[in-house]
This record gives structure tokens, sequence and C-alpha cells, in this order.
């Protein structure tokens, strides 16, 4: 039987277990897929911790890529022997073969690999909404400041590119003056080492004391507070992540205070709902990745078996860039 990662309770990453698990028949609106890589994202630590409930045993991962072994009725975008990418409810994609739903499953282009398949469409297709429709009422124009928070991570990384090349100063945060010099390298316009510096201040003193008309963050309750005095006035507030915890309860009267602010909860999962919505974003993705402006870089691969490591490094911030595990 093919073997997956399983955890059968909530916790730590000793809880992640490989286990035989069957897979059957793909049904009504399903595919059967064998992955050549798997995805790993801070949201697989979520669901492991129980920070994002699920039912339990639970399988884990978001996001792969392989090759389409069959397709159940009703399934005309696929076909069996397409390679294939995704990310996608419900979690399983840290498994050798898996039977899931087919309405986020994609073709994956000839000229993009496997392992970059798997990196890249979580965290591609989130950066794709943030940049693109996770936008302040002023609009984006070229030229204008946005803060990153986490920019020499998977998605920042994606997001200091794709940010360049819409004409955006990016502003990235980062933990060490390494994880800054990569940003810097993919395309952030300015960098900021939080662990030394006041990024608050150091924002407005890049934006001449404006501030920024948005802010991505991804880290959480590390990051709120100061993050809102970046913003100038109407500015949006985008939270997509909990990587310090999860933003305490606040009390709406402080946006007024900070300059009518606004305040927005994102998740992909929302935004690829729909069968095409998922294709158009990951066109929007493919375009860039395939056209040059995008590239993905993975830093760190581990065997399938060495998923609790993996998810370590994750957490102890020692992993740059994208991580894949190999079946």
């Amino acid at each position: 039987m093919p073997r997956a990662i399983q955890i059968s309770a909530f916790g730590g990453p000793e809880q992640m277990q490989l286990v035989d698990l069957p897979v059957g028949e793909p049904g009504p609106g399903q595919i059967r897929i064998r992955h050549h890589a798997c995805g790993l994202n801070f949201i697989d630590v979520y669901q492991r911790t129980g920070l994002y409930p699920n039912a339990l045993p639970l399988a884990l991962g978001m996001e792969g890529a392989g090759v389409v072994e069959a397709v159940g009725e009703g399934v005309t975008h696929l076909k069996p022997g397409d390679r294939a990418a995704y990310a996608s409810n419900p979690p399983g994609s840290y498994s050798e073969v898996r039977v899931m739903p087919a309405k986020t499953v994609c073709r994956l282009p000839d000229g993009i690999a496997f392992e970059t398949g798997a990196a890249m469409m979580l965290k591609g297709l989130t950066a794709q909404y943030l940049l693109k429709r996770s936008r302040p009422v002023e609009g984006l124009e070229p030229g204008d400041h946005v803060l990153f928070h986490a920019a020499a991570g998977g998605v920042g990384l994606i997001a200091c590119q794709w940010a360049r090349a819409l004409g955006l100063q990016l502003i990235g945060t980062a933990g060490s003056a390494a994880k800054c010099q990569l940003a810097l390298e993919h395309g952030a316009a300015h960098v900021i080492d939080y662990s030394h510096e006041d990024f608050a201040s150091r924002v407005k003193e890049i934006t001449g004391g404006r501030g920024v008309k948005v802010v991505y963050d991804s880290v959480g309750k590390d990051t709120w507070d100061k993050s809102l005095d970046c913003l100038r006035p109407f500015g949006l507030m985008v939270s997509f992540g909990n990587a310090s915890g999860p933003v305490p309860p606040f009390a709406p009267g402080m946006l007024g205070n900070k300059g009518s602010l606004y305040v927005t909860r994102q998740t992909l999962f929302t935004h690829i709902a729909t069968r095409e919505a998922t294709q158009e974003m990951a066109d929007d993705l493919f375009g860039v990745v395939g056209g040059g402006q995008v590239k993905i870089r993975i830093d760190q691969r581990y065997p399938l078996a060495e998923v609790a490591q993996a998810h370590r490094d994750l957490e102890a911030r020692k992993t740059t860039g994208c991580t894949v595990l190999l079946p």
C-alpha cells in the first residue's frame, strides 16, 4: 500500500507517523495522483498542532505535484498521464499516492519541474491573491510602497519578485542579515532586520513619513501592533498567517484613531473555491514563472520519512525559500 504521513493526536513533530494507507479509485469529481514532490507550508504546522483543527486521524499536507493516474466521473480538465500540481483542501499531500477533489488541481506546464510545481502552488497562489486581489481602497500603482513581513520565506521570496515585476517598492522584513540579503536579491526595494531595527520607524523613514498603502503579514501576534503604525490613512492591513501566534482581540475604534484603516484576514481557499478562479490564478502564476519574472527557490529537500525534521526546521525559522518533501 502507498505510504503517507498521518497524525492521530495534535501536538509536536513527533506526532507525525509514516503509515500505509489504502488508496482506491476516484469517485465523481475526484482524481488519483501519484506524487513526485510535496510542498511544506506553515499551515501544515497549524493543522498538526490543532490551531486549525481537523478531524483525527489526519493525513497532512496541502500542496503537491505529480502524475494523474485516474479520473472520476465528471472530471474533464484532467486525464490519466497528465502532469499536475495543486494547493488544495482537504489535507493529504504528504503521501505517495492520494485520491482528492479535482477542482483545484491544474495541469502543470511541461516547462515547470515537479519539484517547482510542488513548491510553488500554495505559496505562489497566495502571493497572487495578496498582490492582485487584496488591494487597498486607493489601489496600487507602480512606485507605491508595500510592507511584506517574512520576506525571505517561501511566499515572501515569490512576492518580492512579483512586486518588482509590478513596479511596486516592496519593503521586506526578516530576522537576520542573511535573510535580508536574500530578500534584496529577489527584488525587495528595501529590507529591515527586525531582530536589530524597529521596523515601524524604518518604514516611516523609507517612505518619508507617509507610511505604506498595505501591509502583508503572516507573522501575526509579534508584528501586528507596529504594522498598523506603518500604514498611511486608509491603508490596508492584510493578515494571512499566525507564525508567532494568533493576533489578540482589539477594539475596532483604534483603526479610526490610526487613520481610518482597513483590516482583512485572508485565506487562499476562499480565493480558489471554484475551478474557474483556481485556473485563472494558476495561469497567472504559471505565466510569471514560465516567463522568468519569478523564480521558485527550493532551499531544502527532505525524504518524506524525515518530515518531522522538516517541521522542526520550519518552526525554528532555519529555512529560507521553499521546502519540498520527496516520496
